[in-house]
């Protein structure tokens, strides 16, 4: 899979390409990269590529001459073309396994106001928001998704890593340990060093309702419409909710009531 990252900063995702599990995927030749500095492709003397809006108020935008011919440079209009921008559709798991199934990517970053509505009408394919807030950096938030893409690529990672995360079946990930056994007067939850596959594999459903429930309950109405949270599930929700741990906390007992149509 390659990755185009058309930037006015190359510098910034560069790090990225070169450096962990990246670096890694791209020497043994599953991911390929290009950085591709928008500046090279402003033919004035100062390589200026933004300007003022039409129509006043604060803020410059990226002038779409240079832009477009950057995104003509790399055949754009025979790829999957991205801009990242706050107004975009909101990025999720799901939406990184698709793209990890295209054959390259290529980003857009934005800067200042952002870019030339007509880059977008005549190139971009979709337009993706990693949050509902603003960054001066689209070299960031394209990073982010890109991140959140190569490793669902095949053999970056291993399979078995991908099947137990967060947002892999729906749900937030159980807690995790490893040694030492006690570390400051905490010890590893006995159920994990016993052995006993089963009873492992139960903690860690209902730890994983439990994150769940408290962090985001809104992923477990969805698995529930989605008819994906199975009735073994369902029954520890109601064990949670008669737990003594919890029977006197109301905050909590608000969330699993609501989470029961109480």
């Amino acid at each position: 899979m390659k990755f185009t990252v058309l930037t006015l900063f190359p510098e910034i995702p560069r790090a990225f390409f070169e450096t962990s599990i990246m670096a890694k995927a791209v020497e043994r030749g599953i991911i390929a990269y290009d950085l591709v500095n928008v500046r090279d492709f402003a033919y004035d003397k100062h390589k200026t590529c933004d300007d003022a809006t039409y129509g006043g108020g604060a803020g410059q935008l990226l002038l779409p001459e240079p832009l477009g011919r950057a995104l003509d440079s790399v055949e754009a209009y025979k790829k999957h073309v991205i801009y990242v921008t706050p107004s975009g559709r909101p990025f999720t798991q799901k939406k990184a396994q698709t793209l990890s199934q295209k054959d390259e990517l290529v980003f857009i970053c934005g800067r200042y106001e952002g870019i030339d509505q007509r880059i977008i009408d005549l190139y971009v394919d979709e337009e993706i928001s990693i949050g509902d807030y603003v960054m001066s950096s689209g070299e960031v938030a394209a990073t982010v998704i890109i991140d959140s893409v190569y490793r669902l690529v095949e053999d970056v990672i291993t399979s078995e890593s991908l099947d137990e995360e967060s947002f892999s079946d729906g749900l937030l990930e159980y807690p995790q340990y490893t040694r030492p056994n006690v570390y400051k007067g905490l010890e590893v939850p006995a159920v994990l060093t016993g052995g006993n596959h089963e009873e492992i594999r139960k903690w860690r459903l209902k730890k994983s309702l439990q994150k769940t429930f408290l962090n985001r309950p809104d992923l477990i109405e969805k698995a529930r419409l989605s008819g994906t949270l199975s009735e073994e599930a369902e029954k520890m929700i109601e064990e949670l909710a008669e737990h003594k741990d919890y029977k006197h906390d109301r905050k909590l007992r608000r969330k699993l009531r609501a989470l029961n149509g109480e």
